[in-house]
């Protein structure tokens, strides 16, 4: 290796570039500009970097490119110094072109394994897509490295610009005082609408309306298989409504808001002063129903307290239909934490069976018992008929 090329290999210092020891290679000093031009990697000094790990096979990394690119144009419109490096994870070079053809930044070169094997290491990529955010030299952040771009794109847009610690503690800061001021009106409308739709279409109900009773925000997307859940809330809707019917002082209603993306299934639920009370509805349902109304921690309390007098009823042990060891009874303080229960697929917390030997976890009311004599079947799980409930 030339001496002229020794401080622009990986791991190597640089007098000249800030991230030449990141990016560049023993033969390569440059970046694949959107149209396949040769761009300096000494460009970037200065600006504020965005390593962008992802793959044109994966339905996330295309999912957050759109939103990441939106968020780029809008910077670059402003004059923003900010700048994005596609890290790419493609299977072959048509997808590589492909990809990158939808970004209007630029690229390491697809042949460079060795640069991009470096990067997932040194950042210790697990996952994509995922946005490291690199501060310039001169910058006054103390870490100067922002692991979860990503969720600060999604969040945040182009306001989280620089990307600083600072930047994000007033954003937070804002969110916390948002949240404190927080109403329905303020939720629910803006400056051009002030009702929702409700059937028959297109009936209007002004927001207004709402104010004073528990309201329950559904996320959800018709791309998206709502499994059995949507069916569930129906079911636990309608006995609230009932339950409520003989209140004069209570009322619950749900808002469906409608998205083309739903990642995280995420579900709030807001008290009559359009505060929220918790953003683990969805959770909440599946373990409680009905019986979570009106998803207060007071309310939360007294569940846990009932299925804690519930669990003292339960054997400490048992057999369950499907499952070839024997499952032991446990809760948080005990063994137990939040699982996913696999029977039904759904989070769990509290009391649980589990199998101390695999990992294996369900929820009390999940569970089939069996006779310990029934026969093994071909999967080596017990079969039994009929079998019985806990």
């Amino acid at each position: 290796m030339k001496d002229g090329n020794r401080a622009l290999t990986n791991g190597g210092s640089c007098r000249s570039s800030r991230f030449s020891s990141l990016l560049a290679s023993g033969d390569r000093d440059y970046l694949l500009s959107p149209t396949g031009a040769q761009v300096k990697v000494s460009n970037l000094d200065g600006k504020v970097l965005g390593l962008y790990f992802s793959a044109n096979w994966y339905p996330p990394c295309r999912n957050f490119n759109q939103i990441l690119v939106r968020t780029y144009e809008k910077l670059q419109d402003n004059g923003s110094n900010f700048e994005v490096v596609y890290v790419s994870s493609d299977e072959d070079s048509d997808a590589f072109n492909e990809y990158r053809a939808s970004m209007p930044w630029p690229a390491i070169p697809f042949s460079d394994l060795e640069t991009k094997i470096a990067l997932n290491r040194k950042f210790g990529i697990e996952g994509i897509p995922c946005l490291i955010i690199l501060q310039p030299r001169e910058s006054k952040d103390e870490t100067g490295t922002l692991n979860e771009g990503v969720e600060v794109v999604y969040r945040y847009g182009v306001d989280a610009f620089p990307f600083t610690k600072e930047r994000l503690e007033q954003l937070k800061e804002e969110d916390r005082e948002k949240e404190e001021n927080q109403t329905l009106v303020t939720l629910l409308t803006n400056n051009y609408r002030d009702y929702l739709l409700a059937h028959p279409f297109p009936k209007q109900v002004p927001v207004v309306s709402l104010v004073g009773k528990t309201i329950g925000l559904y996320f959800s997307g018709k791309w998206c298989l709502p499994g059995m859940f949507t069916p569930k809330l129906i079911s636990v809707y309608n006995k609230i409504k009932r339950m409520v019917e003989m209140k004069e002082d209570e009322d619950f209603e749900i808002v469906f808001v409608s998205s083309d993306r739903d990642e995280d299934s995420f579900h709030s639920y807001f008290a009559p002063n359009g505060k929220t009370i918790t953003k683990q509805g969805r959770n909440l349902i599946n373990l409680y129903r009905e019986n979570a109304y009106p998803f207060t921690e007071a309310r939360l309390e007294e569940l846990i307290k009932e299925m804690g007098e519930e669990a003292k009823k339960l054997p400490t042990s048992v057999r369950h239909v499907g499952h070839r060891h024997e499952l032991n009874l446990v809760s948080e303080g005990n063994g137990g934490g939040p699982f996913i229960c696999c029977e039904c697929d759904e989070q769990g917390s509290g009391w649980a069976y589990q199998c101390l030997e695999c990992g294996f976890e369900v929820h009390p009311k999940c569970v089939e018992t069996i006779n310990c004599n029934s026969p093994i079947n071909e999967s080596g799980d017990y079969a039994t008929s009929p079998p019985e409930r806990v």
